[in-house]
């Protein structure tokens, strides 16, 4: 009986350590719920980080949020030996036109940005906002000290890049602190025009938008489950793209929703006493993230977030009335899990900063078959690929099978018309790409 457990026992060994790695346990042990919290109040001791607030004073409003910004980066930068370009990038928006700018003003976002050894000009991104709000966002004097909303983002951010700069990646990250996300989203776009202007390569942008509230204004308390908010393909789609899905399927299967499944899939990996919640949605029903602009130019995106919110503690004046403290204030914020979700966004991160490209073209046939075939492009830093599949209603990529450094394969007895598809790129260490959806049909 023995010599029966022992070979099993070092085979499950050996299967577990093919699919994990080390190092992304590492992360998660490095991640600090105190630093964060620290962060967290700093950002609250700014006050108001209106985006139209003082620019001038050290102590108070936008202008010494984003400076106290610029230097964390800097701080961390001369850790790792100037490993991060940190930067302004800003954009100048004006009364005109806008009914939610009182004056005119510049949009600052504050960049830092860590070079990949091998793939420099592709980027994964992790968003928080600077800026914060009262109940009337065009009021920018009074007290608004937004600690969940969004410092807990932001301080996640900062801590991502403490920790992630202590490692070397192929592909490059930005972390990013964007401003005027309340006002009209202007940060993000600013960065998604910037970003197309200098020919980026975006795998991803992760927006971290309030990740540190666990009890709901519906009284559910969890300190496990986030949402991660997807569009189901990219607003900038051909006519062509959208009549082929009609016949070829894939109307959930764009880039963003496969970052999301890719998120979901790595953490339930990790980070099993997680609960990742994909929301097939751009954002909250009709509302919007700073991920929404990086979407619009065709850039894969989505929404980290809590997945129980307190309305009471959202865009409010700080005040008590019936009984009830409205306000956003730092007593409201769980540090702990604050940083699980910015645990979330590193080891995802640091995955896709690991792996290699994904394939730009897969081609799929079989119809009337009893098998399929696949045929794509090998890339660069491959060591191999993966075909995954699931059957048409399910949201995430439930089967799988290594295939080798090939560029072509044949999946017999499994027929087309009952599954949807995908192909990812596998490097060295085993780290992935995302799925790439199929693109292209084999006749």
């Amino acid at each position: 009986m023995k010599k029966l457990i022992l070979p099993l026992l070092l085979l499950s060994i050996s299967i577990s350590s093919a699919q994990t790695n080390q190092k992304i346990y590492d992360i998660i042990d490095d991640v600090s719920a105190e630093r964060i919290e620290i962060d967290i109040q700093k950002l609250v001791d700014f006050g108001t980080r209106n985006t139209f607030s003082d620019t001038i004073s050290n102590t108070r409003g936008i202008g010494a949020a984003r400076r106290w910004i610029k230097s964390e980066f800097e701080i961390i930068s001369s850790n790792c030996k100037d490993c991060l370009d940190v930067f302004y990038q800003k954009d100048f928006v004006t009364k005109e036109g806008n009914r939610r700018v009182p004056h005119d003003a510049w949009i600052v976002n504050v960049v830092a940005i860590q070079k990949g050894t091998k793939y420099p000009n592709r980027y994964i991104i992790m968003s928080g906002d600077i800026d914060s709000r009262g109940s009337d966002t065009m009021e920018f004097t009074k007290d608004a000290p937004g600690a969940n909303d969004n410092a807990s983002g932001m301080a996640g951010t900062i801590e991502a890049a403490r920790v992630l700069s202590k490692y070397k990646f192929e592909n490059s990250i930005i972390y990013v602190g964007l401003s005027g996300e309340e006002q009209g989203l202007f940060g993000g776009g600013g960065l998604a025009k910037y970003a197309k202007e200098q020919g980026w390569d975006i795998i991803g942008i992760f927006n971290n938008d309030m990740i540190g509230n666990i009890e709901g204004v519906d009284g559910v308390i969890d300190n496990r489950t986030f949402r991660i908010f997807s569009e189901p393909v990219p607003a900038n789609e051909t006519e062509k793209e959208r009549n082929l899905r009609r016949f070829y399927g894939g109307e959930v299967d764009g880039i963003s929703r496969q970052l999301a499944r890719y998120i979901h899939k790595t953490v339930k990996t990790y980070m099993p006493e997680m609960n990742p919640m994909m929301v097939y949605r751009l954002d909250r029903f009709g509302r919007g993230g700073h991920h929404r602009p990086f979407n619009d130019l065709g850039f894969a995106g989505i929404r980290i977030m809590e997945a129980h919110e307190n309305y009471t503690q959202q865009h409010q004046d700080i005040r008590e009335e019936n009984g009830i403290k409205y306000g956003d204030v730092i007593e409201h914020v769980n540090f702990d899990y604050a940083k699980k979700l910015t645990t979330v966004n590193a080891i995802n991160m640091a995955s896709l900063a690991w792996a290699p490209p994904a394939p730009k073209t897969v081609a799929i046939g079989g119809i009337v078959d009893a098998s399929v075939k696949f045929k794509w492009d090998k890339v660069e830093g491959a060591v191999g690929y993966k075909i995954y599949w699931r059957d048409t209603t399910s949201p995430t990529w439930d089967k799988s099978r290594y295939v080798g450094d090939v560029s072509e394969f044949m999946l017999d007895g499994i027929v087309i018309d009952n599954y949807f598809f995908g192909i990812a790129s596998l490097g060295k260490d085993g780290f992935e790409s995302p799925v790439v959806f199929p693109n292209q049909i084999l006749r």
